[in-house]
């Protein structure tokens, strides 16, 4: 583009009217010139305020405009870029009248003749926007007429070259992947590309970017606006030398930049639904356009042969021999696919447009030269193939096939790059221009024709296949969210199972408490019933009419508490009273036990082997018993109670006391005319030697059992035998003072301890018979 077509920049102000819609409010250009009426530019109100910049609090929107041809400009493609913010009307220093709506929406715009300058239009429109909507005067539009001259000042001196607009290839790159491969052949192929997302912003960077990866495509483009523009192929000459020092004399030599937007052809980053016309119309081929409005989804079939859906970030090919054409081939996925390894090896989350290591492998730079690198390799490959095409079908002026084989070039390169795909570029508008420029020049002899990545499958290619289509998965992100999500449910399930526990344990509680108070009211109600019984007789006796105000009087004392040391006491008296009466009993014993020795003393004592006489005392005697028999009584008397055991001692004790008053009255008499020993009593087995000698067993022992089943038991059960003084039971009755004391202390340790008496002293008392047992008077005796 020549000096001469230069334009100096344009600001506008768009202002959205609630009933005329959105118009131009003021123009900002050269004094007595109004580009926008001179230039017809209806449209531009539409392409500044885009379909949901109301959603946002600050939108931008790239467009393209068409300039008419003037004495100082020939026609050409303009640029504009917007910048729409809102405001609620409340805050308006001066409210206009036909400001009817609670918020003021308006965008600031910026007509430039370059593309590359938009990139440096972004951030100072944000700025100047932000600081005249804060102004909260839109009549005042002193800052928008200085910005205007600075942009004049500052694009005059800046030299023309490459920029990075907007979202950088590394984005693409990331999102895509190998579709962003799929995305630049189809460029250089010239379909109807549709971009459809609800950011305008991303949606009109992506379009730049893409069309950045043509080396000097950006530069290129005062044809873009409109289709029947083709100023550029009419103007453009063939390179006749080459510097290879100089990369872009090597790039022109080369037929770059492709002029993908030629006749026929159209670039619209954002186009309003108002320009579906031009889109449908039959001069327009190709283009690549951009839409925020959803109603271009439902058309999609008439409106683009690819689809590139960025809230989905898919893209639809519509076409079958257009998918077949863009379909990869082994070296272009290989290629394709380690270029994407490098970004995501470098990516960095804080700073997606350059690579966490701040190094080349993987930078904005780094990608344009791969690109720029494939894109030289495919021209080269093209021409060497066109060589082979002309050799094979015997066109004249062409190269022999000994000329070609002197490059020593094996087979055809063009094959890595998809022959489907190299037939239909043949086919497009920029190839054609391509052809022409370099009609003569051997392209294959300065960039060599093969691909970056040529070869076969290799194992290398499936790994890195593979991990790309395991990382695609997103398995960590997911497995994260999953631990996550599991962490979170595992907390809830803790705290559940922790409050039911503790409500569980806090229920415990509760009833423990309340029965406890039941027990307590239970004890303190039989307390009082046991009080009132008690005092009842009493207290009617004494004083019966005041019996109702007793009864009140106990109801009204606090509930009786259980003295466990009272209780004790209790226990301890009632042991000491029965120890007592068992030490009169043994004082007793041993005063009648004086006297029987003192009356033995006195009386002449018999000859041993002499039958006793009638006079001799006998005690009745518990007839012999098997061992089994004792066993079982004995056992019996162990597991009875306290109370029973104590019965059955004070009853042996009373039969003693019987038998011991029978013998004062003489009933017991020795018969002199027996001349028989007397048998040892089954009771008086074992006994110690200290308790009396013992009695001698004769050779007549059946013949005294005889006599003793014979004898008939008195009243108490009790059969009588007869004894001598020193023998009988086996006890002596000369008992000194301190033996007697130790049978009494005896006597009352065993009382105090399980209220029994002494084992020896009862084995000396006689015993009732077995056959007293099975008596049915045995209860009354």
């Amino acid at each position: 583009m020549s000096t001469t077509n230069k334009q100096d920049p344009i600001v506008l102000v768009i202002d959205f009217h609630h009933a005329r819609g959105p118009e131009i409010e003021h123009c900002i250009a050269n004094e007595n010139t109004n580009p926008a009426t001179d230039n017809d530019w209806s449209l531009l109100p539409f392409m500044a305020l885009s379909d949901g910049a109301h959603l946002s609090t600050e939108e931008f929107s790239y467009f393209t405009l068409r300039g008419r041809q003037t004495p100082n400009a020939t026609e050409t493609s303009l640029f504009g870029i917007a910048c729409s913010r809102q405001l609620d009307s409340k805050l308006l220093l001066n409210r206009p009248p036909d400001v009817t709506r609670s918020t003021v929406q308006k965008a600031v715009v910026v007509v430039t003749d370059s593309p590359q300058r938009v990139g440096q239009l972004r951030e100072k429109l944000s700025v100047v926007t932000s600081a005249w909507f804060a102004q909260r005067d839109f009549s005042d539009i002193d800052i928008l007429k200085k910005f205007r001259e600075g942009l004049v000042i500052s694009l005059m001196n800046d030299s023309s070259k490459d920029q990075n607009l907007g979202l950088s290839l590394r984005e693409m790159i990331h999102e895509f992947k190998y579709q962003t491969l799929v995305l630049f052949k189809a460029l250089l192929l010239q379909p109807k590309m549709l971009f459809f997302g609800t950011r305008c912003e991303r949606l009109c960077m992506l379009q730049f970017s893409l069309i950045s990866l043509i080396p000097g495509l950006i530069n290129s483009l005062e044809d873009c606006a409109d289709p029947s523009f083709d100023s550029y192929a009419q103007s453009i000459e063939k390179p006749t030398s080459l510097k290879t020092s100089d990369r872009s004399s090597l790039l022109a030599y080369m037929g770059l930049p492709l002029q993908i937007f030629g006749k026929g052809s159209m670039f619209g980053p954002y186009t309003p639904l108002q320009q579906l016309d031009l889109l449908a119309d039959d001069g327009t081929k190709s283009y690549v356009v951009g839409s925020t409005n959803s109603l271009l989804l439902q058309q999609k079939d008439r409106y683009s042969d690819i689809l590139i859906n960025l809230d989905e970030d898919s893209i639809n090919i519509s076409s079958l021999p257009l998918r077949n054409a863009l379909a990869l081939s082994t070296a272009d996925r290989r290629w394709i696919d380690l270029l994407t390894q490098i970004v995501n090896e470098t990516w960095d989350e804080a700073h997606p447009s350059r690579p966490k290591t701040l190094g080349f492998m993987g930078s904005e730079e780094f990608i344009r030269l791969q690109f720029e690198e494939y894109l030289l390799a495919l021209l080269s490959s093209m021409k060497y193939h066109e060589e082979l095409s002309s050799y094979t079908s015997g066109e004249s002026g062409h190269r022999s096939r000994v000329q070609l084989q002197n490059f020593n070039i094996e087979g055809d390169p063009a094959v890595d790059f998809n022959t489907e795909f190299l037939a239909q570029w043949q086919k497009t508008s920029n190839y054609a221009l391509f052809s022409r420029l370099t009609s003569d020049a051997l392209l294959f002899s300065i960039t060599e024709p093969r691909h970056p990545s040529a070869g076969g499958l290799t194992v290398d290619d499936i790994q890195r296949r593979l991990s790309q289509q395991v990382a695609d998965l997103h398995l960590d992100e997911r497995v994260r969210e999953g631990r996550e999500a599991l962490g979170r449910h595992l907390a809830t399930g803790q705290k559940k199972v922790s409050a039911a526990y503790n409500r569980f344990w806090s229920d415990m509680e509760t009833m423990r408490e309340a029965q406890k108070k039941r027990n307590e009211e239970k004890a303190s109600q039989s307390q009082r019933a046991s009080i009132d019984t008690t005092a009842s007789p009493t207290q009617g006796s004494l004083d019966e009419p005041n019996s109702e105000n007793a009864g009140a009087w106990f109801a009204s004392r606090p509930r009786a508490s259980i003295d466990i040391s009272q209780a004790q006491a209790t226990m301890g008296q009632a042991s000491q009273k029965a120890s007592a009466y068992f030490s009169s009993w043994g004082t007793w014993a041993s005063e009648k036990r004086r006297e029987w020795q003192e009356k033995r003393s006195a009386s002449p004592s018999p000859q041993q082997g002499v039958v006793a006489s009638p006079s001799t005392p006998s005690l009745p005697v518990v007839s012999e018993t098997t061992e089994s028999d004792r066993g079982r009584r004995r056992s019996m008397q162990r597991q009875s109670e306290d109370a029973e055991g104590l019965s059955r001692s004070l009853s042996r004790r009373k039969r003693w006391s019987n038998i011991l008053l029978r013998r004062e009255s003489g009933e017991f008499k020795r018969d002199e005319s027996t001349e028989a020993s007397y048998p040892k009593s089954p009771l008086s087995q074992g006994f110690p030697a200290e308790f009396g000698a013992e009695s001698k067993q004769t050779d007549t022992d059946t013949d005294t059992e005889t006599v003793m089943r014979q004898q008939p038991a008195d009243a108490d059960g009790f059969t009588s035998v007869s004894l001598t003084p020193n023998e009988g039971l086996g006890v002596d009755m000369n008992l000194d003072k301190s033996q007697a004391q130790n049978i009494q202390d005896k006597t009352d340790v065993d009382t105090d301890s399980d209220l029994r008496p002494n084992d020896s002293l009862t084995a000396a008392l006689p015993v009732q018979s077995e056959q007293s047992h099975t008596e049915p008077n045995d209860s009354s005796k």
